[in-house]
């Protein structure tokens, strides 16, 4: 007759939490790739054109990344001072940033030549962006309190808003309408603005006016604007008046950036305290938390949602991909085919001539004639370490061969439970010293409250203790894993002295109600 292996027993486990498939949608961004950058990333633009290369600013420089790669393709560190948001263009052929001299420079991409200087700022300037429906014109934010609109041939603002009493820190033009300007400062309002009368048309604040806006943005539609003050995300509609529907508080600490997927049906918000919430536009609920070794200061997502980029205050940068299905990477090679540039070749979105594509990684099966005779060839299954030492009757080697950290504790008390039926434990457990015996202890004191294992538990304590309870005190290592085995046991006892007695209670509670609902009845 053939050995037969141990037949691990599968235990009927409560039933953890399930992920939603938004959340697992979201942890699909793995593998984060880190750079460590020499100050604070305090921007991040990903380029609208494929290959949707991004800028990352920080420090005194303007870094250019390739998505592929994660590689720096180019450096522009032109600055004076400390670089504020490099923003590029929508055609992916311009990158726009300020410093903290109050300088805006636009370069090329590829050449990194500075093409234009707007030198009116007299403070720093934290915000440049490009009008996503002109691409000639570039509006920028100042701590002087001022907001310019600068049309890029001529080099002249083409408008110049002072409402705000403070630093302006954060700003965007409306992607729906080139005239609007959208704009938070640290005056505690969101101010929508009119590029052709120069004036504020619509001012919004929450309830504590003096806490500074960090971040705004507009929404695709252009009828719903997002604001964050300290740890509050606020969302005002634009077609009524600039009216607050909804305040949210689900950070800790300040918001600092906002950004919404491509189909804007999910918003994500970076805060100092280290997390990336995403939530569901449509309702405003977290529907997924993303956390981090650092406070967030800067937030992206690619528009083909692949890439999550974030900026730390530590330096450090964060990019996290996610796997695109063979059908979205078909279609991409596609259209690079039929619409390529000669960006799309540097961004490495199409293989390399020659290379070629992996389709699949299962080999072809063979076909044969239709009255051929096939031999199916079968393998000897193997048998595991333990088995092997079971079949041998080696029962002490079995028994430290299932006390190994890799080992799942449902094999382990599979093979005790083996043992006890062959008899053998008693001689398994038999002629250990100390350190021989730590693994069976600290399994003991690991699993002593499992109620999966608790009977097995408690027959191979028992038989411990009688094998080795005249060298106890002994060893100090021993003596420390009984104590903490007494301890859990005692605690263990109370808590179903208490569960117990909370049983009982609700037992009367329920039979209460049921005499009084059958005494209505009659």
């Amino acid at each position: 007759m053939d050995y037969q292996p141990v037949t691990v027993q599968r235990h009927a486990r409560p039933h953890a939490t399930k992920h939603s498939a938004e959340s697992r949608y979201w942890r699909q961004f793995k593998h984060p790739v880190f750079v460590k950058e020499y100050a604070p990333v305090t921007s991040i633009h990903f380029s609208p054109a494929k290959p949707h290369r991004y800028a990352v600013t920080a420090a005194t420089r303007v870094q250019i990344y390739a998505p592929r790669t994660q590689k720096v393709t180019k450096t522009i560190s032109r600055f004076k001072d400390v670089a504020r948001s490099g923003n590029i263009r929508s055609d992916g052929k311009l990158v726009v940033a300020g410093d903290d001299t109050g300088l805006v420079q636009i370069f090329d991409i590829n050449s990194r030549a500075i093409l234009r200087t707007l030198d009116s700022h007299k403070q720093p300037v934290h915000v440049t962006k490009f009008s996503p429906l002109s691409h000639t014109q570039v509006l920028s934010c100042s701590d002087d309190t001022t907001v310019k609109l600068w049309d890029m041939p001529s080099q002249v603002e083409a408008v110049t808003l002072t409402s705000h009493a403070d630093y302006v820190r954060s700003g965007e033009v409306s992607p729906c309408n080139p005239h609007l300007i959208l704009t938070g400062s640290y005056d505690g309002t969101m101010r929508l603005h009119d590029s052709r009368s120069g004036e504020c048309e619509m001012i919004m604040s929450g309830k504590a006016s003096s806490t500074s806006v960090e971040a705004v943005l507009m929404l695709p539609s252009g009828t719903v604007a997002l604001s964050t003050a300290g740890p509050i995300l606020r969302v005002w509609d634009l077609n009524a008046g600039g009216r607050c529907i909804r305040a949210l508080s689900n950070h800790q600490k300040t918001v600092t950036s906002l950004a919404y997927d491509a189909n804007a049906g999910r918003l994500l918000t970076g805060s100092l305290d280290q997390m990336v919430k995403v939530y569901d536009i449509s309702t405003y609920k977290v529907v997924h938390t993303m956390r981090y070794p650092a406070s967030v200061l800067c937030l992206a997502i690619s528009p083909d949602e692949t890439h999550i980029a974030a900026g730390m205050s530590d330096g450090t940068l964060s990019v996290r991909r996610r796997q695109s299905k063979v059908s979205e990477t078909s279609m991409e090679y596609t259209t690079a085919l039929t619409t390529g540039t000669y960006e799309t070749f540097l961004g490495g979105t199409l293989p390399l001539v020659g290379q070629g594509r992996v389709k699949t990684k299962t080999k072809a099966k063979a076909v044969g004639d239709a009255g051929e005779l096939k031999i199916e060839s079968r393998r000897v299954k193997r048998l595991k370490q333990y088995d092997r030492f079971l079949k041998a009757f080696k029962y002490s080697a079995a028994l430290d061969a299932v006390l190994q950290k890799n080992v799942p504790p449902t094999t382990t008390f599979s093979l005790i439970q083996e043992l006890i039926h062959r008899d053998g434990l008693r001689s398994a457990m038999s002629g250990r010293d100390d350190v021989l015996l730590e693994p069976i202890l600290r399994l003991l004191v690991k699993h002593v409250t499992d109620p999966r294992f608790g009977d097995l538990v408690c027959d191979v304590a028992s038989l411990l203790i009688a094998l080795y309870s005249p060298v106890f005190g002994q060893s100090p290592l021993v003596d420390s894993l009984l104590l903490r085995l007494r301890k859990k046991v005692l605690a263990e006892i109370r808590l179903q002295k208490e569960l117990t007695k909370t049983k009982g209670t609700l037992e009367m509670v329920f039979s209460c109600v049921a005499l009084a609902t059958a005494s209505q009845g009659t």
